[in-house]
């Protein structure tokens, strides 16, 4: 009993410099798994590089997830606090009859963020100009490729039927694929697409998300049970979030980029500014944060079109905006 005693009196003094230490500093870490690294997400990186983060007392810990499903993964198994990818993988849980449905509480992007790329010139491209191609436009089941085909059938463009979705190439792979043949068009997403046509591979003929119109692209999901007992750094991290959205809206593209470059530091600073500007002027990003109920409904539209959704979500039960209104209440 006396060495228990001991040993744990020890145990108790030498972790008191540690956490005198975190205290101190008062610094609080959030594990966040991103769907992958890219430049749309511009707003989310400014809030790091330009300091919104550490003015909340936050440091972000940023893990490239790979794919949405991966992201929804780390959320579940609490590898991750926080995952930053499209809403659907928390809607296909909460479909599944899970008790334990992740929540979005905040919305960064919203709308598709890719680009069709052609072979040819087309400075007068309609998208009936598709009838009989073939299009590399993401795996099957993925939104990308889900939105893309909603866009075809709004004009009237269905798979198989007098157009060829191609969803054989890896969505990694599908650039190099279409470099070497395969396909009439291909999607791509900033800054590949604009560095694709400078180097006279192609053109940008337009912009899948200008035409599918808004959805839920891109949203901050994590367990409900983790926003509750974080809630003042949760409010601090959509403060930060806010404030670099409404920099990225506002701000001229090129100095922007001075603050991206060190989140790509092999992509140049023309070809990050030229991706900026190309999302500015798509209005990519959600200035409040906040999920319109529209928007979730056209992200089942979109889904269901593509014959993925066996019943529809509960957008009451998926989204709670409490947090994000804390924040905005509290910059006022």
């Amino acid at each position: 009993m006396k060495k228990i005693l001991v040993l744990t009196g020890a145990l108790f003094f030498s972790l008191l410099p540690l956490s005198a230490c975190n205290e101190d500093d008062g610094v609080t870490t959030i594990k966040l798994n991103e769907v992958t690294h890219s430049v749309f997400y511009a707003p989310l990186y400014l809030a790091d590089e330009l300091g919104y983060f550490a003015e909340e007392n936050i440091e972000i810990e940023l893990v490239n997830g790979g794919g949405a499903d991966n992201v929804m993964a780390a959320v579940l198994s609490e590898d991750a606090d926080i995952g930053f990818c499209g809403p659907e993988p928390a809607l296909y849980v909460q479909i599944g009859g899970s008790t334990d449905v992740p929540t979005v509480f905040g919305q960064l992007t919203k709308r598709d963020g890719s680009f069709l790329v052609s072979r040819i010139d087309e400075p007068n491209f309609a998208w009936t100009d598709l009838n009989g191609k073939e299009i590399l436009a993401g795996r099957d089941g993925g939104v990308p490729a889900m939105t893309f085909e909603y866009v075809l059938n709004n004009h009237s463009l269905y798979d198989g039927e007098n157009v060829f979705m191609n969803f054989d190439v890896d969505f990694n792979l599908m650039v190099s694929a279409f470099e070497t043949g395969t396909a009439d068009y291909c999607t791509m997403f900033e800054p590949t697409a604009s560095e694709y046509e400078k180097a006279g591979k192609g053109y940008v003929v337009a912009s899948v998300g200008e035409e599918s119109g808004e959805i839920p692209y891109t949203c901050f999901i994590a367990k409900q049970s983790w926003l509750k007992s974080n809630e003042e750094t949760v409010v601090g991290f959509l403060r930060a979030i806010l404030k670099a959205v409404d920099y990225a809206v506002n701000t001229d593209a090129e100095e922007i980029a001075t603050h991206l470059y060190a989140q790509f530091p092999s992509t140049s600073y023309a070809s990050i500014s030229t991706s900026v500007e190309s999302y500015q002027n798509i209005d990519s990003w959600q200035t409040d944060l906040i999920m319109s109920e529209d928007s979730f409904d056209r992200l089942q539209d979109v889904i269901e079109n593509a014959g993925k959704l066996d019943r529809r979500g509960n957008y009451e039960t998926l989204v709670d905006h409490s947090f994000v209104q804390k924040a905005i209440d509290s910059l006022k």
